[in-house]
């Protein structure tokens, strides 16, 4: 027998060992979301020359997330931690900080920090968590809005408790049309209003009263009128898409109506000068999805007239020129999110920042200087600074460039195809890094919920994870999506699912034909509206090897009224028991009876938006079909924990990742 020389091999297996374990350790991992930071909310200083942010990270030790406030140069100089707290807002002189952060008594309070001074002042010590913190122009006050209790309308008289005795809470009584929220549960029994505080402390003063829920206050310059968004009317809470813009004296407590229009607006943004008001709305209509629209009126609610009457797409994130002649917004674009001016004047909309982005605007200096958030496809959101006249978007953090350091990020192209009634369709696609064209690819189809919103250009952690596994990742944005003007928005209007399914397996077919996907290891997700058309797809097509079905609406004549908002019940010609059959026609529990794609089911057991009755029902309906499946259920879960949506615990955005691919895993064909 010949002898082997085994040094070459050995040598071999060397190599191989250390390219595989280099591969492995140049790709974005799961664990690194442990390591994973988020910037939010950067405010720049009235003079230009500082920012705060807020930036969170992950405690593993605790399974949760933390907020802390840091403070910067306004090039990106000196950044450091501050405290902890969040929704940090600059006093008009610059020389102090409100913020929200845990105080005594237990819960959420407002603070106030002294640059120039090492300790923070508690202000508030309320029982219940302030919001939407604003302060006066003079500086004298800070607003806030807060809960009150209301009183019980239905009320009996029990015995008392025998003494000693350990009785169970007394039964929740209910008589709210709305009453639990997603994120955040059972809503108390009273209503959102206004309250203003000396810039000292003190007792707060509530402006506002009656049964109803108020917005945000937005000072006038005389730091004596103050603005606010709310639907003041008899039975407001059965009022759709209706709400208009108030004000109120802070003094005398005044209150008058501006806005009168059936309809919602809402937004008021005051100029510099006080004089005019820009607001958001829209008329009233039966539409799913309306675009947004600019509106302007004088401050005393006079000579209203709509800026953007021929914009086909939503204005948000207002604020004025410094020189009163318009307004700067941000607005959604086919997949970005750029700045525009409009004009006092009026006239088309001005692009003022163009490029594969998206970009959220959250402040402005009175010399100029905006701060806001930037990502890109492979850039994960940090704080930018920016001239407002030059919008040269300038990156000042990089929160997780320590964590990006020598790891290969999957390339994301975009594509463009046709699909049923001449619509052109955007998507995207993450590829595996040292993609090859030669290989063939599992494809994940991966659907976004809403239905009325958009994928974006933005860095997508999840799909870069998937991407780094070896799978390419097609995400699309099908007709209902927002982004794409009022007809594309609107175009499942009764007809959902519908023609949206199309628009998917289309872009499917797009990508097969490329030659690069292997045909036999297609898979399927998505999470709330993506759980509806991921269940509606198993119910029609075969062609999925398998599919993670997340946070899902199965029977739309169940969901209705255990959702946690009553206006999905107008989302339908008629209501379910007038006419049941749309109901019934567009639920994909309807053709489970289809099914043969082995499908796993997943939601947060806190989910109040698409309630876990939901997941529960398509279960069991596979199940005694005998469909493959499985069902996650992750504790003390709301409604937000995928691709779509933000988690409580980090620990249950590794198990969604990590079941769902694992899922895929199992029903790969080698």
């Amino acid at each position: 027998m010949r002898r082997i020389n085994a040094l070459p091999l050995f040598i071999l297996l060397i190599a191989l060992a250390a390219t595989a374990f280099a591969a492995s350790h140049d790709r974005l991992t799961i664990e690194t979301y442990l390591d994973w930071e988020y910037v939010n909310s950067p405010q720049i200083s009235p003079d230009g020359t500082q920012v705060v942010y807020t930036r969170r990270w992950t405690d593993k030790m605790n399974d949760k997330f933390e907020d802390e406030i840091w403070i910067m140069n306004a090039d990106g100089t000196h950044n450091r931690f501050l405290m902890k707290g969040a929704q940090p807002r600059w006093s008009p002189d610059g020389r102090r900080i409100a913020y929200v952060a845990q105080g005594q008594p237990g819960g959420a309070q407002i603070f106030v920090r002294w640059l120039d001074a090492p300790d923070e002042t508690q202000l508030t010590h309320l029982e219940r968590a302030p919001a939407n913190i604003a302060w006066s122009p003079d500086g004298k006050h800070i607003a806030f809005t807060s809960l009150v209790p209301s009183t019980q309308s239905f009320k009996i008289n029990m015995p008392p408790r025998p003494a000693g005795a350990k009785w169970i809470d007394a039964p929740r009584v209910v008589d709210r049309l709305d009453y639990r929220s997603d994120g955040s549960g059972w809503r108390s029994e009273g209503y959102q209003h206004i309250f203003i505080i000396p810039d000292t402390g003190g007792t707060p003063r509530q402006l506002t009263e009656g049964d109803y829920n108020h917005g945000a206050a937005e000072w006038l310059p005389d730091a004596e009128t103050i603005l606010f968004s709310g639907v003041r009317q008899p039975d407001a809470e059965y009022l759709q898409r209706e709400s208009d813009i108030y004000a109120i004296n802070v003094k005398m407590g005044q209150i008058r109506q501006l806005t009168d229009r059936k309809g919602p607006d809402t937004n008021p943004t005051v100029s510099p000068d006080g004089k005019l008001v820009a607001y958001l709305g829209f008329d009233q209509t039966d539409d799913t999805y309306i675009v947004n629209k600019l509106y302007l009126m004088n401050a005393d609610g006079t000579n209203k007239r709509v800026l953007t009457a021929d914009f086909d797409r939503s204005p948000a994130e207002l604020e004025w020129a410094n020189d009163n002649s318009g307004v700067y917004f941000v607005a959604e674009d086919r997949g970005t999110n750029n700045l525009w001016f409009e004009s006092v004047k009026g006239g088309a909309p001005v692009q003022l920042t163009k490029g594969n982005q998206q970009l959220n605007f959250s402040s402005l200096s009175r010399n100029g200087v905006a701060a806001g958030l930037l990502t890109t496809p492979q850039a994960p959101n940090d704080v930018v600074v920016f001239n407002i006249k030059e919008p040269v978007l300038r990156r000042v953090t990089n929160v997780n460039d320590d964590v990006l350091e020598g790891r290969k990020l999957g390339e994301v192209e975009e594509i463009w195809y046709d699909s049923v009634g001449g619509k052109k369709v955007q998507g995207w696609l993450v590829k595996p890094p040292d993609f090859d064209a030669t290989k063939k690819y599992p494809l994940i189809l991966y659907i976004h919920g809403g239905p009325h919103t958009m994928y974006g250009v933005g860095f997508n952690f999840e799909f870069q994870q998937h991407a780094a596994e070896g799978y390419v990742v097609l995400y699309t944005n099908p007709r209902g999506s927002s982004g794409y003007g009022q007809e594309f928005g609107n175009a499942i209007k009764n007809n959902y699912p519908g023609e949206d399914y199309n628009d998917l397996m289309t872009g499917v077919d797009e990508v097969v034909k490329r030659g690069y996907i292997d045909p036999n290891n297609l898979f399927v997700c998505g999470g709330s509206g993506g759980g509806v058309l991921t269940s509606w797809i198993v119910g029609h097509t075969d062609r999925f090897a398998a599919a993670v079905v997340m946070k899902p609406v199965v029977n739309w004549y169940s969901f209705v009224g255990t959702t946690d908002s009553s206006s999905w019940y107008y989302n339908f010609k008629k209501l379910p028991w007038e006419d049941p059959e749309e109901h019934l026609r567009r639920s994909p529990i309807t053709y489970v009876g289809n099914v043969k794609t082995p499908t796993m089911l997943m939601d947060g057991e806190l989910d109040l938006r698409t309630p876990i009755e939901e997941t529960e029902q398509y279960y069991r309906a596979l199940k005694l079909r005998k469909v493959p499946t499985l069902m996650v259920r992750l504790p003390d879960e709301y409604h937000g924990f995928n691709a779509d949506g933000t988690v409580r615990h980090p620990s249950n955005r590794l198990a969604q990742i990590l079941y769902l691919r694992g899922w895929f895993e199992k029903y790969r064909k080698k």
